[in-house]
């Protein structure tokens, strides 16, 4: 089963001062185990763009859609036998400790 995982930070990150687990490892470690299809760091919300259409009329404006201080920085998609699989995985993401992971399955498979 396939699933998004967002990265996003968190206003109010883990305060253990164990050292916290390295991108560069948790990456090749599900890389090679296939359970992570793609993933990429995202540029910061002041290059965001938000496009509506409202009553026909195209509205762009600068920024992210919301304004608040989390905010998503990255994605992986994952491939994993289920949701505690993929709950494992994320656990192991060093933004588990300083932000937070959304996990959404995606909805028709992938």
């Amino acid at each position: 089963m396939k699933y998004m995982m967002f990265v996003c930070t968190d206003s109010e990150p883990d305060t253990d001062p164990a050292p916290e687990p390295d991108i560069e490892r948790w990456v090749s470690e599900h890389d090679a185990a296939g359970r992570r299809v793609r993933g990429d760091q995202l540029a910061p919300t002041s290059a965001a763009t938000t496009v509506r259409v409202r009553n026909g009329e195209l509205l762009v404006s600068d920024g992210p859609f919301t304004e608040t201080k989390e905010v998503i920085v990255g994605y992986d998609i994952l491939d994993c036998a289920d949701l505690d699989e993929a709950i494992e995985v994320a656990r192991a993401h060093p933004m588990a400790r300083g932000g937070r992971l959304e996990l959404r399955p995606f909805a028709y498979g992938a």
